[in-house]
């Protein structure tokens, strides 16, 4: 019987390579611009078009390579950084794995020119799919630029995985940021198609920080400082009432490189624990430093996890930092030791008596807790209170109607239909009382009215009286220019008004009013669907909009509103759920009611 096991051919052993290490464009510009930091560059500059899939080109000024070291770079587990196992222990480099060239140029046509300070010509390399098709002499610049062609042109499967190209454009963005803030010595650039998205000279890193997201940050940073003998960490964060709704601008390294730590996010956010309002998030950028003996890097192809020996001192210390940075910097409520926080926090907008001397002298004994207590509860929800029922109840006038006095055909009472507590929408129907929670409803009716303008490309739009202005960082800017097609059929009307900056003059006819605030939290919307959901564009479009153009809980509507409400809800394509599966509407049965009263 033949045997059966063989060694792979190279040009397929790559391509599996290849889908561990290039899972996006995003990904080779990542492999692309850390060879260019290790290379000791000072100057980079990354050209993207379409997003990456058609080309992308980084170009450095770094040490350049030797023929030999240029054609030896794209073999498998070729290296500059490690030597023996023991090296792997006290890796400062981005790159060590020896996998990144040749797992990029297995799925593309891939171009490298690279030329050393002291030689007079450089090495010109063109790869397709792994086969090197040239490599000759070549004049160019010291350090080396290679471009991306084509990715995955001889895996058509893995490129029809692709994403929509504002999605990977923003993958590539977020990638350039990362490598931006660690390096805020070197001086990036970044093009995409003909616009400039960044151009960033050597900086400190709050400069950096606000020329990477705009001039909003200028006066939110607070800057963090906390050091032990074996753990420093340095960086800034935002102040709480900064905070966004969106969790994307939080960024974590450890020696200079980016990495992703449930674990350590928490012990960030357990130091705002207090200051921030539920569902919204810090920005934050903090620097790690410690032996590299201490850490395992080599635990993730794209090197984005790490393990730590002592993972509660590492937390430690970057909770103590924040905590540290905000109390410095005066973000923490100051506290009143000599008064009852929890009832002073509850009652100071119902009384004007002098709340500390009352609690002194009134609530010496357990009994007159006890009564502090019934007093929270009837400020914090009086409509829950028995106290103020049975005040309504004594007060109330009951009145019986004769059967005589009614007429003989009178018409069918007019429907039940009222709003409560201005968020829900009561009606009668046949089987009791339906209670109809409005914000849910009319997100379901929205979204189906959006999808439909998408898919018709063609939306009504209502111009605004006074057009306004709004600053974008480069980031969304070009994310925002990516989706104008889409944008334009929802009914945006968006002109660029100056650089990173658009003027609205029109907005969807039913999102008319505060045009600025709603675009603004549309765009944060869509980034948090983006980031968690990994929607369709489409379908994130119509979402992000009718989250934010919806009516809120707590807005009074007038008898029409709700009639029309109501008849909107039932007519649309799923009116029992919301778009993102909150339940629209609860019947209460009448048996049920019934069975309160026997």
């Amino acid at each position: 019987m033949a045997d059966i096991i063989q060694l792979l051919p190279d040009a397929i052993a790559n391509q599996i390579a290849a889908g561990e290490v290039v899972q996006r464009p995003a990904s080779a510009v990542k492999e692309l611009m850390e060879n260019a930091l290790d290379a000791r560059a000072t100057q980079i500059q990354l050209i993207v078009r379409e997003a990456g899939k058609a080309l992308i080109q980084v170009i450095d000024n770094g040490q350049g390579m030797s023929e030999t070291d240029a054609r030896m770079s794209l073999e498998r587990h070729a290296t500059s950084k490690i030597r023996s196992a023991e090296d792997l222990f006290t890796i400062r480099t981005m790159g060590f794995r020896g996998e990144a060239l040749a797992s990029i140029a297995a799925v593309s046509q891939l171009e490298m020119k690279t030329r050393r300070a002291d030689d007079e010509l450089g090495t010109l390399l063109l790869v397709e799919g792994s086969e090197v098709k040239a490599q000759e002499p070549a004049a160019c610049e010291v350090g080396t630029s290679i471009s991306v062609r084509n990715l995955f042109y001889n895996i058509p499967a893995r490129r029809n995985f692709l994403k929509s190209n504002p999605v990977e454009l923003k993958h590539i963005i977020d990638e350039f940021q990362r490598l931006a803030l660690a390096h805020p010595e070197v001086t990036f650039k970044m093009i995409q198609g003909d616009d400039t998205v960044y151009d960033l000279a050597p900086a400190r890193l709050p400069q950096r920080i606000v020329a990477l997201f705009g001039k909003s940050y200028q006066e939110q940073l607070a800057q963090c400082q906390e050091e032990t003998d074996s753990i420093r960490v340095s960086g800034y964060i935002g102040r709480p009432e900064a905070a966004r709704k969106t969790r994307g601008e939080q960024f974590l390294f450890v020696n200079k490189r980016f990495i992703r730590s449930n674990y350590l996010n928490h012990a960030v956010t357990s130091a705002f624990e207090g200051l921030l309002a539920e569902g919204n998030y810090p920005f934050y950028a903090l620097f790690i430093e410690i032996d590299p003996r201490h850490i395992d890097v080599n635990v993730h192809p794209t090197k984005t996890e790490i393990k730590f020996d002592d993972e509660r001192a590492v937390y430690a210390v970057v909770r103590a930092s924040v905590r540290q940075a905000l109390g410095a910097h005066n973000l923490t409520p100051a506290l009143d030791f000599h008064a009852d926080v929890n009832m002073v926090s509850k009652l100071n907008q119902t009384t004007a008596l002098n709340r500390e001397d009352y609690f002194n002298e009134r609530l010496g004994t357990t009994l007159q807790r006890e009564n502090l207590r019934n007093w929270e509860q009837l400020f914090e929800s009086p409509t829950n209170s028995k106290l103020l029922q049975r005040q309504d109840e004594a007060a109330q006038d009951l009145h019986f109607e004769s059967a005589v006095n009614v007429p003989v055909n009178s018409p069918e009472p007019e429907r039940i239909l009222f709003q409560l507590q201005n968020r829900w929408v009561v009606r009668s129907v046949r089987a009791g009382l339906m209670f109809i929670d409005q914000q849910a409803a009319h997100e379901r009716v929205l979204f189906d009215r959006y999808a439909q303008l998408l898919k018709a490309s063609r939306g009504a739009s209502q111009q605004c009286l006074f057009p306004q202005t709004i600053d974008f960082s480069p980031a969304d800017f070009t994310l925002v220019m990516e989706m104008e097609p889409e944008l334009s059929a929802l009914g945006f009307r968006l002109e660029v008004f100056g650089k990173n900056t658009l003027l609205i003059q029109g907005v969807p006819a039913e999102a008319a009013g505060r045009e600025k605030d709603l675009f603004a939290g549309f765009l944060e919307q869509f980034k948090r669907n983006q980031s968690e959901l990994h929607l369709p564009i489409k379908e994130n479009l119509a979402r992000s909009l009718a989250r934010r153009a919806a009516m809120k809980s707590g807005q009074k509507l007038e008898r029409e509103e709700m009639e029309s409400l109501v008849e909107r809800l039932f007519a649309s394509s799923n009116p029992n759920f919301a778009p993102d599966g909150r339940t629209t509407f609860y019947i209460f049965d009448t048996s049920k009611m019934e069975s309160y009263f026997r």
